[in-house]
C-alpha cells in the first residue's frame, strides 16, 4: 500500500477513535518493539503492548465524536521513511462529558516502510496549537 493510502486509512480511522474504536488506529501502528505514542492523557508508551494498551486507554475517553480536519502544515518523505506536522480538528464527548466539544491536536506522525506497506512507528499529539507563555513548562 502507498504511504498516501495508509495516511487516507488512518484519517479514517480517527474518526472511529473519536467514537472510542481504537481497533483501525491500532492495524495501521507498527506492531514493533520500537513503536511509540505520546499522547495528550500519560506518559509516553513505547513497544507494541504500551502503546495498544494506551490506543485503548485513550479511545475510551472519546464518544460520539469524529474529525473534521487533518491540515497538514509540512511533511518530510523519504523512501523509506516519512515525517507529518499536522493539526487535526476534532469533535466528541470527552471523558464522560454530556456535550460534543471541539479541540484541536498538534501531531507529529512518523510512517516507516514495512514491507509492502507503511506503518505508523511514532505518534505525538498534545493540545499545543497556539504560543505559550514562558512559564507554560513550570509545572505548577
Amino acid at each position: 500500500m502507498q504511504l498516501d493510502e495508509v495516511i487516507e486509512q488512518f484519517h479514517q480511522a480517527a474518526t472511529r477513535f473519536a467514537q472510542g474504536d481504537p481497533e483501525p488506529a491500532k492495524v495501521i501502528f507498527s506492531h514493533s518493539a520500537d513503536v511509540s505514542l505520546a499522547n495528550p492523557w500519560g506518559p509516553p508508551a513505547v513497544g507494541w503492548e504500551r502503546v495498544s494498551e494506551a490506543l485503548d486507554s485513550a479511545a475510551a475517553r472519546f464518544k460520539d465524536g469524529r474529525v473534521t480536519a487533518f491540515d497538514t502544515l509540512t511533511s518530510f518523505v523519504t523512501a523509506d521513511l516519512a515525517c507529518l506536522l499536522d493539526i487535526e480538528h476534532w469533535q466528541a464527548k470527552v471523558g464522560g462529558g454530556a456535550e460534543i466539544s471541539p479541540f484541536d491536536l498538534r501531531v507529529t506522525s512518523i510512517y516507516r516502510r514495512e514491507g509492502d506497506t507503511w506503518a505508523l512507528v511514532h505518534r505525538h499529539a498534545d493540545p499545543i496549537t497556539t504560543p505559550q507563555p514562558p512559564d507554560a513548562v513550570i509545572r505548577k
